[in-house]
């Protein structure tokens, strides 16, 4: 049902070095409590069978190791779709961060602030650290791992991952050529 738009999602996220390998992963929320993500190990450029996953209860075996995240948001959030990349430069600037302030105009229109929060991989303190930073944003970096963006479609989170990646690349460049105005 959704695969060609997790597909589709999947390409454009590759096509802006968002991700590598089959790093990341991709959800909507689905009907009576449930949500649909890649499976483990998936890439997200080709299509592929969805796992359905319930907001409580067992999970199915091969579903994604960070669909804890996802249940708590969908659990948490009005959202209804998650997008969950490694863009190089947000994750860099994550490991010096606590918040990401965007410099350039893209990014202070459309998320002024972007928490970075704290949690292993796959971990349960990731899921509620994450869902807490959704419920009030559309964007969060967990430090060193990656960002989580949320929205009402795919497109949409989408592009506060695209974004995420374009601050930060901006203030990384920023910090290179003008390192005198971060001492």
């Amino acid at each position: 049902m959704y695969s060609c738009e997790f597909e589709r999602i999947g390409k454009r996220l590759f096509s802006e070095h968002l991700v590598g390998g089959n790093f990341g992963n991709i959800s909507v929320r689905g009907p009576d409590e449930s949500f649909f993500i890649k499976r483990s190990g998936a890439y997200l450029d080709i299509a592929g069978e969805l796992v359905n996953v319930p907001f409580h209860g067992d999970v199915p075996p091969d579903a994604s190791s960070e669909y804890r995240v996802h249940r708590e948001v969908y659990r948490k959030t009005n959202h209804q779709a998650i997008v969950h990349a490694h863009p190089p430069c947000a994750v860099a600037v994550s490991l010096v961060m606590d918040e990401v302030v965007p410099e350039d105009s893209e990014g202070e229109l459309h998320s002024p602030k972007i928490p970075v929060v704290l949690g292993a991989p796959g971990s349960q303190e990731i899921a509620d650290n994450v869902a807490i930073a959704l419920s009030s944003s559309n964007l969060v970096i967990a430090r060193g791992h990656g960002t989580f963006a949320a929205g009402k479609t795919l497109d949409e989170a989408y592009i506060y991952t695209s974004l995420a990646e374009h601050s930060c690349r901006v203030l990384l460049l920023k910090r290179s050529s003008f390192p005198h105005t971060y001492e």
